[in-house]
């Protein structure tokens, strides 16, 4: 399988209340990787949504490393959603971007068979 058709995952992790300036992307992967991590996720009640265009530039940022400032709008978009959501207002994104947990955490995945929504929620 080529490596453009992959299943494929990132994680971010963001305290908007902490020290850090923006999201670090803490666990990305390929195939069973990939498949372990949304697995995780679930499994720890986050937020689950596909975004393969999300995942595919979090997938060029080293491991433990702060998003650029380029991907600001796009993940502050996803943030946005994740607040709509679990404010009960849960409307769809505006935009194409993905995945998301409680707003320390969020999680992206282009997985075609997994589908978005709040699991163990």
């Amino acid at each position: 399988m080529s490596r453009k058709h992959r299943r494929s995952a990132a994680a971010l992790v963001y305290d908007a209340k902490g020290s850090d300036p923006a999201p670090r992307v803490i666990a990305k992967g390929y195939g069973m990787l990939a498949e372990m991590i949304v697995q995780r996720a679930k499994e720890a009640g986050l937020y689950v949504h596909e975004a393969p265009e999300m995942v595919s530039l979090l997938m060029q940022v080293d491991l433990d490393t702060r998003i650029p400032p380029q991907l600001y709008q796009a993940v502050a978009e996803l943030l946005a959603w994740l607040h709509r959501l679990e404010s009960g207002a849960e409307d769809e994104p505006e935009s194409g971007v993905a995945a998301a947990q409680d707003v320390t955490d969020v999680v992206a995945t282009d997985i075609a068979d997994v589908s978005g929504g709040a699991p163990g929620r």
